[in-house]
C-alpha cells in the first residue's frame, strides 16, 4: 500500500457550509443523547442525596464549560479539519496527535456511537417489545446478538450512508433533530416542574439534602438495596465514580472542532458555538434534574433498611425520565418518553457520525491512518472515513453493555481533554506571536482548575472498585498506540523509499 494521501476527485474539497446556528446545533445535538434520561439513577445511588446529585451535575457542567472556553482559543487559532487532533499535534508533536486519533477511533468516538445506538434500540424496545435486548439470538461472554443489536447496527449504517451524500444532508438532519430534542427537554422540564411536582417528593428530597449514603443491592434478592452512610474518605471516591454518567451525558461537545474546516468564519463561530452549545445544554441538564427531584422521591418506597421500589435511584432500568412521565401520564408515559429518547439519540448519533470521520481524514492526510481515508468523495465529504467508523462502531455494539462503554469512553476522553487544555499553556509559550482571535476566558486559572479536576476524576476512575475493571483497559488502549505509531511511521518511510 502507498502511504501517501490519495487523490480526491478534482472538484472535491471540504465545503464551508456550517454557520453559527449549524455549529451550535452540532455542539448541543452531539451532547444530548440518552444519558440525561438515565444516568441520574446511578449517580444518586452512589451519593445518596439531593445535594450531591445536583452538585455533581453543576460540577460536570462547570468543568465542561471551562474546557470548551479553552478549546475556543485553539479552535480560533487553528480552524482546520481534525480539530482536537490538530491541537495535540501542534502542541505536543505527532505522537500525541496520533494517540488521540487512535483512541478516538478505537474507543472514544466509536464507543460513544455504539452506546448511543444501543440506547436507541433499547427505547425502541419499549414501543416494540420484539426488539428488546433480552431476546438474544446468541451470547458468548461479553459478546451477544439480539434484535436490539441489529437495530443499532442498521441505524449506524443508515446515518453513515446519509452523511456520505454531503454536508448539507447531515446539517439538515442535525438541525432538525436538535431543535426537536431541545423542545422535548423543555417539555419534560415544564411538565415536571409545573404538572408532576409533588409536595411529598419535594419534602422528602429537600429536607436533608446532604445526607450522603451509598446504596448496594441485596445479594440474592433482586430489586432490594441497602444503604451505607458515606464518610469523608468514601464520598470523594463515590462522587468521582458517579460522574462517569454526567460526564458521558455532557461529552462530545468538542465534535464541532473536528469539522472546523467546514465552518464559516471559524475564528468567530467556533469559540462562540462552543460556549453557546455547552452553556445551553448544561442549563437544560440541571433543570431536568430539578424536575426529576420535584416529581419523584429520591429513595422510593422502603421496607425497613431496604428499598423495594421506584424513586429516582431505583427507577425501572434506571429510566428516570420515563418514571416522571409515568407519574404524569400513567401507563402511556413510557411510550411518550421512549419516543422522545428515540428523537434525542437519533440526532446525537448523526452529529457524532458526521464529525468523527473528519479526524480520520486529517490523520490520513498526515499519513497516520489508512491512505484511502484521506480522500473526499465528489460531495466533498470523507466517505471512506465514515465507512470505517461505521464498521468499527457496529462491532462495538456486540461487545459490551451501556455501562461498560461509558467507563471506557470517559476515562480515555478525560486524558485527552486534559492534554488539550494543557496545550493552551504550551502554545502560549512556544507560539506567543500566533494570531489568537479569541483568548481563553479566565486564563490561566480556569484552564488550570479544569486540568486539576479532570485529572482527579481520572485517578478516581482508575482506583474505584466500580469503574477500574473498565478504565484500566482504556488506559492500555491509549498506551498500545505508542508502538503502533512508531511502526506506522517506519512503514511509511520504507514505503516512500520504495
Amino acid at each position: 500500500m502507498n502511504p501517501s494521501p490519495p487523490h480526491s476527485p478534482a472538484s472535491a474539497q471540504l465545503v464551508r457550509g456550517l454557520g453559527l446556528l449549524d455549529a451550535t446545533m452540532l455542539v448541543a445535538g452531539s451532547m444530548i443523547g440518552s444519558g440525561i434520561f438515565i444516568v441520574s439513577a446511578d449517580i444518586s445511588r452512589e451519593v445518596g442525596c439531593t445535594g450531591w446529585l445536583l452538585a455533581l451535575w453543576v460540577l460536570t457542567g462547570g468543568m465542561t464549560l471551562a474546557a470548551a472556553l479553552s478549546y475556543g482559543e485553539l479552535a480560533a487559532m487553528m480552524p482546520k479539519a481534525g480539530g482536537q487532533y490538530v491541537y495535540l499535534r501542534e502542541a505536543f508533536g505527532p505522537l500525541w496527535g496520533f494517540l488521540y486519533g487512535w483512541t478516538l477511533f478505537l474507543v472514544i468516538q466509536t464507543g460513544t456511537i455504539a452506546a448511543v445506538a444501543m440506547a436507541f434500540a433499547k427505547f425502541l424496545g419499549v414501543l416494540f417489545p420484539a426488539v428488546a435486548e433480552t431476546n438474544k439470538f446468541f451470547e458468548w461472554g461479553r459478546f451477544s446478538l439480539s434484535p436490539a443489536t441489529l437495530v443499532a447496527i442498521a441505524l449506524l449504517i443508515l446515518l453513515t450512508w446519509s452523511n456520505t451524500t454531503g454536508l448539507r444532508t447531515g446539517k439538515l438532519i442535525q438541525n432538525g433533530f436538535t431543535f426537536a430534542k431541545i423542545a422535548a427537554l423543555l417539555g419534560l422540564i415544564g411538565l415536571g416542574l409545573f404538572v408532576g411536582a409533588s409536595a411529598a417528593a419535594i419534602k422528602a428530597n429537600f429536607t436533608d439534602i446532604w445526607q450522603a449514603v451509598h446504596w448496594t443491592p441485596v445479594a440474592g434478592e433482586p430489586g432490594k438495596w441497602f444503604a451505607t452512610p458515606h464518610t469523608w474518605m468514601t464520598l470523594p471516591i463515590a462522587a468521582g465514580a458517579a460522574m462517569v454518567g454526567s460526564l458521558f451525558s455532557s461529552d462530545a461537545w468538542n465534535n464541532i472542532t473536528f469539522t472546523a474546516g467546514e465552518v464559516k468564519n471559524p475564528k468567530r463561530n467556533l469559540p462562540l458555538s462552543l460556549f453557546l452549545g455547552v452553556a445551553s445544554v448544561t442549563t437544560l441538564y440541571l433543570l431536568c434534574n430539578v424536575a426529576y427531584l420535584v416529581t419523584l422521591p429520591l429513595h422510593g418506597a422502603a421496607d425497613g433498611a431496604t428499598v423495594v421500589e421506584r424513586g429516582i435511584q431505583f427507577a425501572t432500568r434506571d429510566r428516570v425520565a420515563t418514571a416522571v412521565m409515568e407519574t404524569i401520564f400513567g401507563g402511556s408515559g413510557a411510550m411518550i418518553m421512549a419516543g422522545l429518547v428515540l428523537v434525542s439519540t437519533f440526532g446525537c448519533l448523526n452529529g457524532m457520525i458526521l464529525s468523527g470521520a473528519r479526524v480520520y481524514y486529517a490523520m490520513a492526510q498526515d499519513r497516520l491512518f489508512f491512505r484511502q481515508v484521506g480522500a473526499l468523495n465528489a460531495q466533498g465529504v470523507p466517505r471512506n472515513g465514515l465507512v470505517v467508523q461505521c464498521v468499527w462502531g457496529c462491532l462495538l455494539t456486540l461487545s459490551g453493555t451501556y455501562g461498560d462503554l461509558l467507563d471506557y469512553v470517559i476515562f480515555a476522553a478525560l486524558l485527552f481533554y486534559v492534554l488539550t487544555v494543557a496545550g493552551v499553556f504550551v502554545l502560549r509559550r512556544t507560539r506567543p506571536d500566533a494570531e489568537r482571535p479569541y483568548r481563553a476566558v479566565g486564563y490561566p486559572v480556569v484552564p488550570a482548575v479544569y486540568c486539576v479536576l479532570a485529572l482527579a476524576v481520572a485517578v478516581i476512575l482508575l482506583i474505584a472498585e466500580k469503574t477500574r475493571p473498565n478504565t484500566w483497559p482504556g488506559l492500555l488502549i491509549v498506551l498500545a498506540g505508542v508502538p503502533v505509531f512508531f511502526l506506522w511511521r517506519r512503514w511509511g518511510k520504507n514505503a516512500s523509499a520504495r
